[in-house]
């Protein structure tokens, strides 16, 4: 049991380091030397070295460290050491990564410095960390003044660095730019967080349910969860069929439905994660 919690933290130590050092190069690659602010606190530091020479890793140590004791306090003590791992980890790359942009094309810099910035984020999300900043002041505040969500705090403070970015290099295309940088991190990470979607939910009212269900786990070996509803309608009882398979079964899927029943209702979803017996193993 030590051991394999000493293997859990190892590799979350690992992941966590793989995640930010990518972190760092989406920002001293591309999005710091064109001044391009994807909001957070490394967008603000970004913004205040172009106004004041102040390297970003020290802006980033300045505001984070006095979050993370706030954070302690307000929080509990249990909080986070992972925060704090990655926090320091993150001011350390920015200060020994040489600054020097990939390319000077400012919507080419958005993109990719999105791209791989979204792509560390996640990284270091999926191993249950953060690089402090924004969630961990939306944390707080939300902790300080329930009513509010968490999102509408981050989302309030990325608005604010966004547009502080463009009245400092007195350009609105620098606030664009930031924006698109921004949705793409956003993105990315919510990609790497609940994945590409490989897998579909199919939800199928039917008439013959036995039939489908005994062809979908004999052909597609996927099981299937029976439900009974009533058609609001009618007021007549439905029987309800709930399956999930990948998409290389998608359309074989369909096929058998209505090759068994043509008047069958079908209904697909993308799943973005799927745990248990036949997808993936359930972890602690």
């Amino acid at each position: 049991m030590e051991k394999e919690k000493w293997y859990k933290t190892l590799l979350s130590l690992v992941g966590l380091g793989v995640g930010v050092f990518l972190l760092a190069i989406g920002l001293t690659f591309f999005l710091e030397p064109n001044t391009i602010a994807p909001g957070g606190v490394t967008g603000f530091a970004i913004v205040l070295k172009k106004i004041t020479g102040i390297p970003v890793y020290l802006t980033n140590l300045a505001i984070n460290i006095p979050l993370f004791i706030i954070g302690m306090i307000i929080l509990g003590k249990n909080f986070g050491w992972k925060t704090l791992y990655a926090t320091a980890l993150l001011s350390l790359f920015l200060k020994i990564i040489p600054i020097q942009a990939v390319t000077p094309d400012l919507l080419l810099s958005s993109i990719f410095g999105g791209l791989v910035s979204g792509i560390g984020l996640g990284i270091v999300f999926k191993f249950g960390g953060t690089t402090g900043g924004t969630d961990l002041a939306g944390s707080i505040l939300n902790k300080l003044f329930p009513s509010l969500s968490l999102s509408t705090f981050m989302m309030a403070i990325d608005v604010v660095v966004v547009a502080f970015a463009g009245i400092v290099d007195k350009k609105v295309e620098t606030s664009l730019y930031s924006v698109i940088s921004l949705f793409i991190t956003i993105k990315v990470i919510d990609l790497i967080l609940e994945g590409i979607g490989y897998l579909k939910g199919f939800l199928i009212i039917t008439s013959k349910p036995e039939e489908i269900s005994k062809k979908i786990m004999e052909d597609l070996d996927r099981g299937v969860t029976l439900f009974k509803g009533i058609g609001m309608y009618t007021k007549e009882e439905k029987d309800v069929l709930l399956c999930v398979v990948n998409r290389s079964q998608f359309a074989k899927t369909k096929d058998i439905v209505y090759d068994i029943d043509k008047d069958a209702f079908i209904m697909v979803t993308e799943m973005s994660e799927v745990l248990g017996e036949g997808f993936e193993e359930i972890k602690s």
